[in-house]
């Protein structure tokens, strides 16, 4: 639900202009920073995408010639009424040299790490003896360890007990990201399919 009131934007501190954060309403990756007028919030409000005013480029539609537009989800002004928070769903790269962000990669933290790891131990030339290079490399076993930790997960939570449940969910976290990775998937196709089913019908 979008909730910015124009009214309440200090348009005048930054000569017309407030800054905007895009970020992806479904991962919280940060895809760019921009500026936008009056008159590009209001596009923006009118047409459900978002519009950006640049002291070079004047008005424009995030999209207009690439595609790559980006759906607005929310909208909120921070505490000093001089720069907006856009929750967006992109439809492409936020980039103009076609990465997914302009701050580099989009996955961010410990998943990112766990996942780029476990793309290390699938892609390495020499087999490693780590556990994940052979959950890797044996199918009934990674199979195996994936139920259990559901089953392990499910208990948990069954005896509301908060703290076995959040190390459960870490370990069948893990475990899923292995069993993707040995089907050729990754954390960012989750995502992207995360964003596929926020989009609105």
């Amino acid at each position: 639900m979008i909730a910015l009131e124009l009214k309440t934007l200090d348009f005048d501190k930054g000569g017309g202009l407030v800054a905007v954060v895009a970020q992806h309403a479904v991962t919280g990756a940060v895809l760019m920073v921009a500026h936008a007028d009056r008159e590009a919030l209001e596009l923006t409000l009118a047409t459900g995408e978002m519009h950006y005013r640049s002291r070079r480029r004047g008005l424009w539609r995030k999209g207009a010639t690439s595609g790559n537009t980006q759906q607005v989800l929310s909208m909120h002004a921070d505490c000093d009424a001089d720069a907006v928070l856009a929750r967006v769903l992109p439809a492409g790269p936020a980039c103009h040299n076609g990465d997914p962000t302009c701050f580099g990669a989009p996955l961010a933290g410990a998943l990112a790490a766990l996942d780029a790891t476990i793309a290390e131990r699938a892609a390495a030339a020499e087999p490693s003896t780590s556990y994940t290079a052979q959950l890797l490399g044996d199918r009934n076993r990674r199979l195996k360890k994936l139920g259990e930790e559901a089953a392990e997960l499910a208990v948990a939570c069954a005896d509301g007990d908060r703290e076995r449940a959040v190390s459960e969910t870490a370990d069948l976290v893990y475990h899923a990201l292995v069993a993707l990775r040995a089907v050729g998937g990754s954390l960012e196709d989750v995502q992207a399919e995360l964003a596929r089913r926020a989009k609105p019908e």
